[in-house]
């Protein structure tokens, strides 16, 4: 009688030119690590997050997921590495990354929707439409929980609103007045190529998905460049509507990139995109403010969990018979703001 072993050899040596190791599972790859600057977080994560693999940090606004990719920036940069970071809604701000630690001359920031030779407005002021943004948090407590502006801003514009209603012209009959009929103006349709090789009609406006076609160009021309130690895909602002309409197949290929060039790359979501091509998954919650004074808002305490972690490193060789302890996959820490001074 023919052993399994020798027929699992012939099979494999029929597929071998099709699908080399057939019947053999791969094996298991144990990735280095680069601290995130956070003790509590790279305590969870057993050193930090994987390099040559793709991590994704979901969250919802206000929980810390920004400052998380800075603060492993700020680490990759010190250290005299080049790090990117694709801005697809175009809400970077480099004076927070400055105050961080991160160095900007170590720093590609690739703007997306932004046209070579013409003004735009400031990263706090981009021109994206909100209804292609995700919604905010509902931030509770007086005047948004600290959030909120002051109140004697409210009041601002409030005497001119009250004068234009009691103008004498403002009262005046218009139901007779003929209505001017504006025709919409018709936009421009050419053909856009994908990332999955496939030619549709686009228009050219200021959508979503225009600008995610230069954020996954600009990811491609960077993994193919090489010489990046860290990449960040910032599509936090997005709804998931529109972050999920990513093939899968692109994230696969920025996966076998980052093996091959040993970038670590950092996706910053609402929603889970990248599914089993992320050697990472952690999911981050809305952060709670620090009440350490009354009156002055002085910082956020993030919380993450590690929903998914491939291939961890055994802390040692031997097997016990006992069942393990459950390994903790949370973690706490606090982001200060910078006039609340170190405590």
């Amino acid at each position: 009688m023919v052993s399994a072993a020798t027929i699992r050899m012939q099979v494999e040596s029929a597929l071998a030119r099709k699908i080399p190791s057939a019947l053999t599972p791969q094996a298991k790859m144990v990735r280095p690590v680069a601290a995130t600057g956070i003790k509590a977080l790279d305590d969870v994560l057993r050193g930090g997050l994987p390099i040559g693999a793709v991590s994704e940090l979901v969250g919802p606004e206000c929980s810390g997921r920004t400052s998380l990719a800075l603060s492993f920036l700020a680490q990759v940069t010190q250290a005299g590495k080049v790090c990117a970071w694709i801005d697809v809604s175009n809400t970077f701000d480099p004076l927070s990354a400055a105050a961080i630690g991160v160095d900007l001359a170590r720093l590609l920031w690739v703007r997306c929707g932004v046209q070579a030779g013409r003004v735009e407005p400031t990263s706090r002021h981009f021109s994206l439409p909100e209804k292609y943004l995700a919604p905010p948090s509902i931030k509770k407590g007086l005047h948004g929980g600290g959030f909120g502006p002051h109140p004697r801003t409210e009041a601002n514009g409030l005497s001119t609103a009250v004068s234009g209603l009691l103008h004498p012209q403002a009262f005046a009959p218009r139901c007779a007045e003929p209505q001017r009929s504006i025709r919409p103006k018709q936009q421009t349709v050419e053909p856009v190529r994908y990332a999955t090789e496939r030619t549709v009609p686009v228009a050219r406006s200021s959508k979503p998905w225009t600008r995610m076609e230069q954020a996954l160009r600009s990811a491609d021309l960077l993994l193919q460049g090489g010489g990046f130690s860290a990449i960040v895909l910032d599509m936090g602002s997005l709804a998931p509507e529109f972050a999920s309409r990513v093939p899968l197949a692109t994230w696969h290929r920025y996966r076998l990139a980052s093996e091959r060039t040993q970038s670590s790359i950092l996706l910053l979501t609402q929603h889970p995109c990248a599914k089993s091509s992320a050697e990472l998954l952690l999911r981050l919650y809305p952060a709670a403010p620090l009440a350490d004074e009354t009156t002055v808002f002085t910082g956020i305490q993030p919380h993450a969990e590690v929903a998914r972690q491939r291939f961890t490193q055994n802390e040692s060789n031997v097997v016990s018979i006992r069942k393990p302890p459950q390994r903790v996959n949370t973690a706490s820490w606090q982001s200060r703001m910078t006039w609340a001074g170190r405590r």
